[in-house]
Order: structure tokens, then sequence, then C-alpha cells
């Protein structure tokens, strides 16, 4: 599955729901958000836009993948699948 071209910062916030991801802070156009899916914090800081880049969006998921610790195919479809 692709990475969506025109998804927002707030949708993608929306989604991340799924995870625990929460708002915790918000500093001029970044939000950061907090999980405790796993045993221990993990933050993420998402940039507020109406569509993020995919390079940035990309990063994000990356490094969600990473803190999951499962495949990236499996969190790009539990999320835009």
């Amino acid at each position: 599955m692709r990475i969506p071209r025109d998804i927002s910062s707030s949708n993608l916030i929306k989604l991340l729901d799924k995870f625990g991801y929460k708002i915790t802070r918000q500093t001029g156009s970044h939000i950061r958000l907090t999980s405790s899916f796993k045993e221990k914090e993990h933050h993420v800081t998402i940039p507020a836009q109406k569509s993020l880049k995919i390079g940035t969006l990309s990063n994000i998921i990356n490094d969600i993948v990473e803190y999951l610790e499962i495949d990236k195919k499996e969190l790009l479809l539990q999320l835009f699948g």
C-alpha cells in the first residue's frame, strides 16, 4: 500500500488515536503527540498543515513503525486501509 498524498495533520492525528497517540502540547505550528501504547512513552511531532509533504509523512510513519515494532505495510493498512 502506498502512503496517501493528500492527508492533513488533523486527519493523521485522528488516525493515530488507534495507537494511543494524544495531543500533549502545541508550539506554534507543531503538534506534539504522545503514546503509551507500549510500556514506554513515544513522542511524535507533526506540523499543522492542510496537506503533509510525503517525506514528512513518511518520516513520521517510519518513527511509529520503529516504536510499535510492526511492518510498515501493516501500519499503512491499519491507518489508511
